[in-house]
């Protein structure tokens, strides 16, 4: 197990205890032990009260102010900016975006041990930006490697780290938009809403450089919104993400903003538009060379032309998504693309090769999954395929965990056509009273989708 995995605690303890010498107290510092005094360091350029500002701390220099400090007191304005020299904050940084090229390539094992390996140059830097970045990445890693528990708490702590010194509002909206991102997955939805709301806000303020998180927030709150059924602002999302990516260019972001609008105008019914969303971000992943991302887009397609009744397509699409994501070693992906194939096998009335297949999905997907709406679905899958060919025993004890799954979720969309599973299970039964409920349930969640 990689470091970075061992010691988050003693990591964040270490940050947490740095000396807070800010750029004041430098060069105050460097001053007295240069034998200078204030009015000296001022020369000709300031008053000696605005130098006693800065090293009090209740003024920030510009930077042109910080290259004049540094050439009178003959430091490195680097250190005196940041208490790192300029070529060591260039090397430490040189390592973290090596440790961020590797998560951006899913080579998180890659990415953890580059996180640890720079912990303590970090950490002697005494820079709360640089501290901040790197627990951002650790955690980020930790969170798409599948260890959400853990990233969690290291994106905690980076956030406490951001407020704590007062960081600048990127670093603030990153913090926040990764925390979101680790509520959402683990199923705290609103909580995540809430949290990329308040990085929306912030970055709404900043320059356009901040465009491309800003796609990516609205993405991601796209897909909380899907979850507790608000659509209406899901598309509202989807359709400014599809807007601010575009002009940013980056195909990477394109094309998830295309696949988030895809998935809302599936929820609505609007299944030509869904299509048309999900082969522009096919497109637009295949130009970025993103497999996995593509896979993941190729299994969405698969279940629009399903919708549109276009099984052959369909099923080349989907099947085009599980090996790409078995080339890729991604089980659990190679089972929700399996998934989708039993769903088009009950839908073309072949309950036994559905089973067959959802059996295999989640075999695939393992009971350690990370996308806990994956396991659903392919557990749903398997129940209605069990009622299919009769088995109600089997199908309820099935569908009745998918519930409870779906429940933990908060996933509304996922929870009502369980419902109506379970409806059809009671009709199978004859126990008409409880269809009838069972089915007032499922529409009962589907009015609280917001369409």
């Amino acid at each position: 197990m990689p470091q970075a995995h061992t010691d988050i605690h003693a990591v964040s303890a270490t940050e947490r205890q740095r000396p807070k010498i800010g750029l004041g107290e430098r060069v105050r510092q460097r001053r007295v032990a240069l034998g200078l005094t204030q009015t000296e360091i001022a020369g000709v350029r300031f008053s000696k009260e605005y130098i006693s500002q800065i090293e009090l701390g209740k003024t920030r220099p510009t930077p042109d102010t910080v290259e004049y400090l540094a050439s009178r007191l003959s430091i490195d304005p680097g250190y005196l900016s940041h208490g790192v020299s300029t070529e060591d904050r260039a090397r430490v940084e040189a390592m973290l975006a090596r440790a961020e090229a590797h998560t951006q390539a899913r080579e998180y094992e890659s990415a953890l041990e580059v996180f640890a390996d720079v912990k303590t140059a970090v950490a002697a830097s005494g820079s709360a930006d640089l501290s901040a970045r790197r627990l951002l990445g650790e955690g980020w890693a930790l969170i798409e490697q599948g260890q959400i528990r853990e990233g969690l708490e290291v994106l905690t702590k980076a956030r406490e780290l951001v407020d704590a010194e007062q960081l600048d509002d990127v670093i603030r909206a990153e913090s926040l938009f990764k925390l979101g991102v680790a509520r959402w997955k683990i199923g705290s939805t609103h909580v995540a809403i809430s949290l990329l709301t308040e990085a929306h806000k912030l970055l709404e303020r900043l320059p356009l450089a901040a465009d491309s998180m800003r796609a990516q927030v609205l993405g991601h709150r796209s897909v909380c919104y899907q979850r507790v059924g608000d659509l209406e602002a899901a598309r509202e999302d989807a359709e400014r993400a599809v807007e601010l990516s575009e002009q940013l260019g980056d195909p990477r972001v394109i094309g998830y903003s295309y696949m988030q609008a895809s998935l809302v105008a599936e929820r609505e019914g609007r299944f030509v538009l869904a299509r048309t969303y999900a082969e522009r971000a096919r497109a637009k992943y295949e130009e970025a060379e993103d497999q996995f991302q593509l896979a993941k887009v190729l299994n969405n397609l698969g279940l629009c032309h399903a919708l549109l009744g276009k099984q052959d397509e369909a099923l080349a699409s989907l099947k085009r998504a599980f090996n790409i994501f078995l080339d890729l070693g991604v089980n659990e992906w190679s089972g929700g693309a399996i998934s989708s194939i039993a769903s088009l096998y009950l839908e073309a009335g072949d309950p036994v090769k559905a089973e067959e297949q959802a059996k295999y999905a989640l075999e695939l997907i393992g009971d350690e999954a990370v996308d806990l709406e994956q396991v659903g679905e392919a557990r749903l899958v398997l129940g209605k395929a069990l009622l299919a060919q009769n088995q109600l025993d089997e199908a309820e004890r099935v569908l009745q965990d998918v519930k409870s799954l779906f429940e933990g979720a908060r996933a509304t969309s996922n929870l009502s056509r369980t419902y109506l599973a379970l409806g059809d299970l009671a009709h199978a039964r004859g126990t008409t009273d409880e269809a009838a409920h069972l089915y007032r349930h499922a529409a009962e969640l589907m009015q609280d989708l917001r369409i």
